[in-house]
């Protein structure tokens, strides 16, 4: 505690919303294969337990957009414990007894979990904005990439953490003990953040929820063809992929994406060293165009490959792990592209927009993802994979080539 209370101000609130976000992350990962888990052991089908997340995906969008307003004028604070809030109640819906887990009732609890998430995410992303300087923009794309793929690496985690749970406490202990943990941390946030923070100091307008900004509706169009991208067929055709043509059992799959999961995660920490941050420069919206035209590539190459003859696996599991490295550069990038764009002034707005078209962009890739690989299988969602990444690389011209007047600073200062 001691060295807490030296620490600048700017800088325990950022510990403080990191830590949130850290233990959100952990509680949404482990949710998410403990519903997986749980209702596969009671005979559901891949796809009816995507259709359990359904919710989840679509309050997403309305979240972040509804949400970015709110935390402009009540504060990020209240944003943030409000989502910590719902997730606590979101667990606590699904201790009820096993008879009373219908889909309907799981729905809804994911729906609020959704809420959550989106509101938690969006109050962080757009915190970090107003405890680091403008000018530091080096110093911005290095916090906000810090922040991104620590998150991402814990969610994998919290995948491992979500099995360890239920062998040991069985599904119900499971979600009570991470609702136990989870209040703890929200108590504790009460009392930490900054009880002002983010608030804009003139009240927006609910018209102004749709923004203004030429740039952020640029980067916001280009990140719904992106993670629409991913989710086309990482979401449901990869790991029903992987049981039925594999053999693979619901313990592998779980892992190996848990595992993608961190890696995905470790490599955006590390994104401003890979995009040349050492050079002096922050990247713009040339880099975002590059580095997405170069990830367009790979998941024709997959489809290529398979349709070739070569071995599935290599192909397969090769191709997605550099799938991995690339998009989370390309993400990293667009985190903090959209923060560095935001207004200072009500920045949840812009960065709740960003994120409303992040959300829709998932829910496409989830549907789309269970509908074509139904019918045409998982060569066929490479190739709206492939194209969706390149439209996104397209729309990327209209960003600034870079952000003027700024450089970078050094890296691990």
């Amino acid at each position: 505690m001691g060295m807490l209370a030296q620490l600048s101000p700017g800088v325990r609130q950022y510990l403080v919303v990191t830590g949130n976000y850290w233990a959100f992350t952990l509680t949404d990962g482990a949710l998410r294969m403990l519903v997986v888990l749980h209702f596969h052991a009671l005979g559901y089908s891949p796809l009816e337990i995507a259709a359990l997340f359904l919710f989840y995906e679509i309050f997403g969008v309305v979240t972040n957009l509804v949400g970015g307003y709110l935390g402009a004028r009540i504060g990020l604070n209240r944003t943030m414990n409000l989502g910590l809030a719902l997730q606590v109640v979101a667990l606590l819906m699904l201790t009820v007894p096993s008879a009373s887990l219908t889909v309907i009732w799981v729905m809804a609890a994911q729906a609020l979990s959704g809420i959550a998430k989106d509101l938690n995410k969006m109050s962080a992303k757009s915190a970090i904005k107003l405890l680091v300087p403008d000018a530091d923009q080096g110093g911005l794309y290095k916090w906000v990439a810090l922040l991104t793929g620590s998150k991402n690496a814990l969610k994998g985690v919290g995948f491992f953490l979500g099995g360890l749970l239920l062998a040991l406490l069985g599904f119900t202990g499971a979600v009570l003990a991470m609702s136990l943990a989870l209040g703890l941390v929200w108590l504790a946030s009460l009392f930490l953040l900054g009880r002002d923070l983010g608030k804009a100091t003139a009240k927006p307008k609910f018209r102004e929820l749709l923004s203004k900004s030429r740039q952020i509706n640029v980067l916001s169009a280009a990140r719904l063809f992106l993670f629409g991208a991913r989710d086309v067929w990482f979401v449901i055709a990869l790991p029903v992929y992987l049981s039925a043509v594999f053999g693979w059992d619901h313990w592998a799959v779980g892992s190996f994406m848990a595992a993608w999961v961190i890696g995905y995660g470790i490599v955006q920490s590390q994104a401003p060293a890979i995009t040349g941050k050492r050079s002096g420069r922050v990247p713009g919206g040339l880099a975002a165009c590059l580095w997405a035209a170069a990830l367009a590539v790979l998941p024709a190459s997959i489809a290529l490959g398979m349709y070739a003859g070569l071995p599935v696996e290599w192909a397969l599991l090769g191709g997605l792990l550099l799938f991995g490295v690339l998009f989370a550069v390309n993400s990293s990038l667009h985190s903090y592209l959209i923060v560095s764009y935001a207004r200072a002034d009500g920045v949840s707005l812009d960065v709740g927009f960003y994120y409303m078209s992040n959300a829709m962009g998932r829910l496409i890739g989830t549907l789309l993802s269970g509908w074509v690989y139904q019918r045409w299988g998982l060569e066929a969602c490479l190739w709206v994979s492939s194209a969706f990444v390149a439209l996104a690389a397209l729309i990327s011209l209209g960003l600034p080539r870079e952000r003027r007047g700024t450089r970078a600073t050094p890296v691990g200062s």
